[in-house]
């Protein structure tokens, strides 16, 4: 069931997030005891291998989980969580066991037949997350603006950027086709919205910090004392910058303009790359599933079939499929749509399913088709024989690509030219050769900007990376080259304490006031539970009390923030109870109660569906975390995973047990 296996859930966006640097190392992965023993010949640039487990794996090649790719995933993860560079060997395991298992996946879902063909990246990418970015209000933005995008976003070639997504996808289907069976009671649905819509109104004093910070007015003589004695974190305060000189230029600006392409070459390269612009044997089909759970009784299987076939007697007497779908299937991801499953490739869906889907006509409604998933009647739309696409198709496909090409390698001709002039000659001199003028930047940081460039990053960094009058080079600046110079170097230095005071100030301030912060939230809050009245006791402090609105868990609270955080204390205490000190960043806050109130029946039905498909998510999740660790088990106990050397695991983790 090709929806379900697209569906956009939680675990699916984590897994498609974490090689492409979207999100954190939280992929569902579960770790396994022992799973860094088996280890082979030390290979410092391999991590680990992983084959096919059995006899037949070890005949077929294995797949390199490479180090140098743990140690990125790693550093991304530190980055993001704002961790030191010095935790790179506590992450790294981690991030090694994250990609071990997208490995031992991807074999699964390999000998699964779940393969994504690249019609469907195309779909994918025109259609999925990535379509606001490289398809807006469904224009592509061109190959140039793509390639920069992926290698900007992502730090890859656009070949590496494709070939994870068509992974992740392969992934997203193995993981809901395991998944796909998952059932939640109504029972279970509304107890869970009792909880979850439950609401909450309280009053709550707040201290700020800012405010707090006011009153901590030290003497220059204390300040002068604490810029001494943290010189170490102010050696470096005033950051390293350059002055650079640069020359930048685009095709335009290439000795007889932009290179065109003529039919020839479209032609050459439509013959020598006819694989890509074959299309398989498709078929457009709408479906309606009516689940039958695994493990299922006979009777529970009799009334999911009586129920399809009611459904299929009513499309036969003319009822409108795409309703009745939307009113009955049980496929989530395809319900919303009509039952719409978009074109599917022939032997990537369960074999009753795809029998069923490529023997009917364009416009035929199928009998009742049993899976393993349930019941199912299909609706074909349209079909697609496998063909070659034309080259009057795909010929506004190729010319870009060939433009693009040939536009880059004169821009490369280009600068190297005006690089070796300018080491002959000088900068100045060689780029008035060539009509192009010479800018000299004021003295920039790492990470500033660079006027007049596209995207002035890699220059920055190319920039920085040499010594002081080194000679000239080239760099991409997204939408052509610069050739620049660096002329001079202002090492990174601690201030002087009269110009960076404020700077100090604001800094011993922080210093102080999270314990002010804290002394003061508890004085109230133990004073508010002697008199039993918070009203009261912040008045006695002269502390403001605020009241909240009747709020909910997925609220927001003025100075609190989300309700999700510390303030969902309030959803546990009754009326008049009183809880702090709660910690919200840049103020605190003591609350209390005054009023709960539980979702009503019309609020129930209401968030009914969305109630349900969280919960389902979640037994989604814990039935593919259980997956994963039976597999990783399996592959392991069976020497398909071998590890390069004997991996250093921290103290206190799972896989060090």
């Amino acid at each position: 069931m090709i929806r379900i296996l697209q569906q956009d859930n939680r675990i699916t966006k984590i897994i498609f997030a974490v090689i492409i640097g979207f999100a954190v190392v939280t992929m569902v992965i579960t770790l396994v005891p022992g799973i860094f023993d088996n280890t082979m010949a030390d290979n410092g640039a391999v991590f680990a291998t992983v084959r096919e487990p059995g006899i037949l794996g070890r005949l077929s090649d294995s797949v390199s989980v490479k180090t140098v790719e743990v140690n990125q995933l790693a550093a991304r993860e530190l980055q993001k969580q704002g961790l030191p560079d010095s935790l790179l060997a506590y992450m790294a395991p981690r991030a090694g066991q994250i990609l071990v298992q997208r490995a031992i996946l991807k074999q699964e879902a390999d000998r699964m037949n779940l393969q994504v063909s690249d019609e469907d990246l195309r779909n994918e990418l025109q259609t999925g997350p990535f379509a606001q970015y490289l398809f807006p209000k469904g224009n592509y933005i061109g190959d140039d603006a793509y390639i920069n995008f992926v290698q900007n976003a992502f730090q890859m070639s656009r070949g590496d950027f494709e070939s994870q997504v068509k992974t992740d996808m392969e992934l997203n289907r193995l993981q809901a086709l395991i998944t796909g069976g998952v059932t939640v009671s109504d029972n279970a649905v509304r107890e869970a919205y009792k909880v979850q819509g439950a609401k909450v109104k309280f009053d709550y004093a707040v201290v700020s910090a800012d405010d707090l910070a006011k009153t901590v007015n030290p003497t220059d003589a204390e300040l002068q004392n604490y810029f001494k004695t943290n010189q170490a974190r102010y050696a470096s305060a005033i950051p390293e910058t350059r002055k650079i000189a640069y020359a930048s230029f685009d095709a335009s600006n290439l000795p007889g303009g932009k290179p065109q392409v003529s039919d020839a070459e479209i032609q050459a390269y439509y013959s020598a790359h006819q694989d890509q612009y074959q299309v398989k044997e498709q078929v457009k089909v709408r479906h309606i599933l009516i689940a039958v759970p695994a493990g299922a009784d006979a009777k529970t299987d009799a009334a999911a079939k009586e129920k399809a076939a009611d459904i299929l007697k009513q499309i036969k007497a003319g009822g409108n499929f795409a309703e009745l779908a939307s009113k009955n299937s049980d496929d989530p991801g395809s319900k919303t749509q009509g039952g719409e499953l978009g074109w599917l490739d022939r032997g990537k869906t369960v074999p009753e399913f795809d029998k069923t889907a490529f023997s009917l006509a364009a416009g035929q409604t199928s009998e009742l088709v049993k899976t393993q998933f349930g019941y199912h009647i299909l609706q074909v739309e349209d079909k697609k024989t496998a063909h070659l696409r034309p080259l009057t198709e795909v010929k506004s496909e190729i010319q870009p690509i060939l433009e693009q090409q040939k536009a880059g390698a004169a821009e490369q001709t280009f600068a190297a030219g005006l690089v070796a002039d300018a080491k002959k000659n000088g900068l100045e001199k060689a780029a008035a050769a060539k009509g192009l003028h010479v800018v000299t930047t004021d003295y920039v940081a790492r990470d500033g900007v660079i006027p007049g460039l596209a995207d002035g990053s890699g220059l920055l960094t190319q920039a920085f990376s040499v010594v002081k009058g080194a000679d000239p080079a080239s760099v991409s600046t997204g939408d052509g080259f610069a050739v620049f110079q660096t002329l001079d170097i202002k090492t990174a230095h601690a201030p002087e304490f009269a110009s960076y005071k404020d700077h100090i100030l604001s800094d011993y301030r922080d210093q102080q006031v999270p314990a002010l912060m804290l002394a003061q939230l508890k004085k109230l809050d133990d004073r508010a539970k002697v008199l039993n009245d918070l009203k009261k006791a912040a008045a006695e402090m002269k502390i403001p009390v605020k009241t909240s609105d009747l709020v909910g868990r997925d609220g927001q609270v003025p100075d609190l923030g989300a309700m999700s955080g510390q303030a969902s204390v309030a959803f546990s205490l009754p009326v008049g109870g009183i809880a702090g000190p709660l910690n919200a960043g840049r103020s605190g806050a003591v609350l209390s109660v005054v009023e709960k109130q539980e979702p009503t029946a019309e609020d129930t039905a209401k968030n009914f569906a969305a109630m349900k498909e969280q919960l389902l998510d979640k037994q989604r999740e814990e039935i593919f975390r259980v997956y994963i660790g039976d597999l990783t088990q399996k592959y392991q106990k069976s020497g398909a995973v071998r590890f390069s050397k004997k991996q250093d695991v921290p103290p206190g983790s799972p896989a060090g047990s």
